[in-house]
C-alpha cells in the first residue's frame, strides 16, 4: 500500500490481514498461483495485491473462492489486460464477485466503477441489491475506498462512466439478461462510448449450441458466440482475441430449466443434484473486443 502517513500505513497492514485470515487461504493461494501457468511472472505487480492473492482472499464472501475453479478469475483478467493503474468499469456486477477481486487491484492507481442498477428502481429487489453491494464496499474501505458507483438502468440511465474514460469494460455473463427486455445493441453502445480510443471491452458469458439458432429472448440463459459477436461489432467494436479459459466441455446445454440447472443456482434443487454439481458451472466464452484507435466505427 502507498505509505504517506502512519494512519495509511496502519489501513494497508489492516488490509493485508482481511486478505490472510482464514485457515483454508494458504492452501487456496497455492491452488490459484499454481493454476496461473508459467507466464505469471510476466504478469504487472500490484502496489498491494497480486491477483493470485486477492482471488483466494478472506476478504471476499463466503463460499466465492471456492468458485475460482469455475470461473478463473486470474487468468480472464490477464487475458482482458488488467493493470493496477487502469481505470475499468464492470457492467452490473451484482453481489461483487469479480469486483472483490477487481476493485482491490486497481484502488491505489487505477479507478474501479460499478455500473450497477438503480438504488431508486419502483422495484424493491433492485434497491436492495444496490443496497448490499454498497454495504459490501463500505465494510472494506481499506480495499475499495476509490471505488466508484455509477447507475446503468434502462431505459433512460446509461452513463457507466465518463464517456472516453475507460481503459476497460468487463461484462460477466450479462447479455443473455439484456437480450429478452431489447436493450443488448444499446449496451454495447454504451461500453462503448465509455472506452478510451484503443480500450477494451471483455466478455464472459454462457455459450450456447452453435447448431441451435439464437433464441432472441435467450430464455435458456445460452447466448452463441457467433450473436454475441456481432453485437458487439454492430456497436463499432474489432474481435482481437478469443479465450477458452473459462469453457465447459461437460455442459450439453439442453436442460429443460436452461443453463440455471447447473450450479450454482441448481434450480431442480435435490433432483440429480450431484449430477450437476459433477458438470460444474456453465461452458463459457471468452472474447477481448477492442475500441478502434481512431474512435470512429
Amino acid at each position: 500500500m502507498r505509505a504517506q502517513g502512519g494512519s495509511e500505513r496502519a489501513a494497508g497492514n489492516t488490509g493485508r490481514e482481511r486478505l490472510r485470515r482464514g485457515p483454508w487461504l494458504a492452501a487456496l493461494l497455492l491452488a490459484a498461483v499454481g493454476s496461473a501457468g508459467a507466464g505469471g511472472a510476466e504478469r504487472p505487480a500490484a502496489p498491494g495485491f497480486s491477483l493470485a492473492e486477492l482471488a483466494v482472499g478472506a476478504h471476499r464472501d463466503p463460499g466465492n473462492a471456492e468458485r475460482n475453479r469455475y470461473r478463473h478469475p486470474v487468468e480472464t483478467l490477464e487475458f482482458f489486460g488488467l493493470r493496477p493503474d487502469s481505470h475499468v468499469v464492470e457492467i452490473w456486477p451484482a453481489g461483487g464477485w469479480y469486483t472483490e477481486i477487481i476493485a482491490p487491484y486497481v484502488n491505489e492507481r487505477g479507478q474501479y466503477y460499478a455500473a450497477h442498477w438503480d438504488p431508486e428502481s419502483d422495484s424493491e429487489f433492485v434497491r436492495r441489491a444496490v443496497e448490499r453491494f454498497r454495504a459490501k464496499l463500505a465494510a472494506h474501505p481499506e480495499l475499495y475506498g476509490n471505488a466508484k458507483m455509477t447507475v446503468l438502468m434502462p431505459p433512460d440511465k446509461w452513463e457507466m462512466a465518463p464517456e472516453g474514460s475507460a481503459d476497460l469494460v468487463l461484462t460477466f455473463r450479462n447479455i443473455h439478461n439484456w437480450m429478452p427486455r431489447g436493450y443488448a445493441a444499446e449496451m454495447f453502445a454504451a461500453a462503448y462510448r465509455a472506452l478510451k480510443p484503443g480500450g477494451v471491452l471483455g466478455v464472459v458469458e454462457h455459450r450456447g449450441d452453435p447448431d441451435v439458432p439464437q433464441d432472441p429472448k435467450a430464455a435458456s440463459g445460452y447466448v452463441n458466440e457467433d450473436y454475441a459477436i456481432q453485437l458487439a461489432e454492430a456497436a463499432g467494436f474489432v474481435l482481437e482475441a478469443r479465450s477458452e479459459i473459462n469453457a465447459n466441455p461437460a455442459d450439453t446445454k439442453d436442460y429443460e430449466g436452461g443453463v440455471w440447472t447447473l450450479p450454482p443456482t441448481l434450480r431442480k434443487k435435490d433432483e440429480d443434484r450431484a449430477k450437476y454439481l459433477a458438470i460444474g458451472e456453465s461452458d463459457r466464452f471468452t472474447l477481448r473486443f477492442r475500441k478502434p484507435a481512431d474512435g470512429v466505427r
